[in-house]
């Protein structure tokens, strides 16, 4: 073994040791989790749990910070910014990963190297929700609805181009009805207009959603996944009744900045692989209509340059700007 270490520079040899003894000691004080939107969305909601988690197994505090803006561009620009040494984070999702780089042609960062995926955390299916007062019970009479009363009903998302809004639009398409879309800076702002009944209509994740579902204050038609939702077993899908084939989710990802030590990244994400197979953190998440999903910074990085390659045709055939 010292043989082959005479090969390298003393510098190389000594980053090396570095790095491993960075990782063992990683984290040595509190780390920051941004999350690139308001709080009470499906991504601030899902982050919160991590972060308690995190905190609990490293014994050091993960602090949540809210960086709204700019359909998480201004979130995601602060930690690509950020020092790479594991100490600040961001949670993405399908949204800021996937579907940002095409929709803006312009970014405060490069989108194909600024980030270190580390892990998956949770699929997130969207529910179809409107408020009480909307007649329809089921997806296929607010169709009818909707389409006896074009322009007359409005429906709020958690901003232009992300997949509440691509959700919609591409229910719409296949639908047949005209309904006006009202974008906002993040879920939980599109929820409350919502609730307040500014809005008819609303996709969004049944993590931020359930609670309202489950007390009455939204009514849930329909949830855009190929099944249904354990949290909400007696909701349909849109595919059960309205829309064969029909699959829309959204889904968290744990990232960091490029240049982020591969020995610090492969821990979080060993760290967060097994934070999500707990048992009590699993029932978390799929009482509240999340599905565990942790994977390896490989896979996460995959699923990005799918879903990436996916929804680019998407916005392109709906010529869908971020305006």
């Amino acid at each position: 073994m010292l043989k082959n270490f005479q090969r390298f520079p003393m510098w190389a040899v000594a980053s090396f040791f570095a790095a491993a003894v960075s990782a063992q000691t990683f984290p040595g004080r509190p780390v920051t989790l941004v999350i690139p939107f308001p709080p009470g969305g499906g991504t601030d909601t899902g982050g919160r749990i991590l972060a308690e988690q995190l905190s609990k197994r490293w014994g050091q505090t993960v602090v949540v910070e809210n960086k709204g803006g700019a359909a998480g561009q201004i979130g995601a620009d602060w930690v690509a910014k950020s020092k790479p040494d594991g100490y600040t984070l961001l949670l993405g999702n399908i949204g800021t990963q996937a579907i940002n780089p095409s929709l803006y042609p312009k970014m405060p960062y490069d989108p194909d190297s600024a980030f270190a995926p580390i892990s998956l955390v949770a699929e997130l299916p969207l529910a179809l929700m409107v408020h009480p007062n909307v007649a329809a019970k089921t997806a296929s009479e607010f169709v009818a609805l909707a389409k006896s009363k074009p322009g007359q009903f409005s429906y709020s998302s958690s901003g232009a181009g992300g997949a509440p809004h691509l959700a919609a639009e591409m229910f719409k398409d296949q639908t047949g009805t005209f309904i006006v879309h009202v974008p906002y800076r993040g879920g939980g702002p599109a929820i409350a207009d919502l609730l307040a009944g500014h809005v008819q209509l609303s996709f969004m994740t049944v993590l931020e959603a359930s609670g309202h579902i489950k007390a009455g204050k939204l009514r849930a038609l329909a949830v855009t996944g190929s099944k249904r939702v354990t949290a909400l077993p007696e909701v349909p899908t849109l595919s059960e009744q309205v829309l064969p084939g029909f699959n829309a989710i959204s889904w968290l990802g744990l990232l960091a900045p490029a240049g982020t030590p591969a020995s610090i990244v492969d821990k979080i994400s060993t760290d967060v692989r097994s934070i999500m197979t707990d048992e009590a953190v699993k029932s978390r998440f799929v009482n509240l209509g999340g599905v565990p999903t942790a994977s390896t910074p490989q896979e996460l990085a995959q699923l990005i340059s799918q879903d990436r390659q996916r929804y680019a045709k998407i916005i392109q055939s709906k010529k869908i700007t971020a305006q």
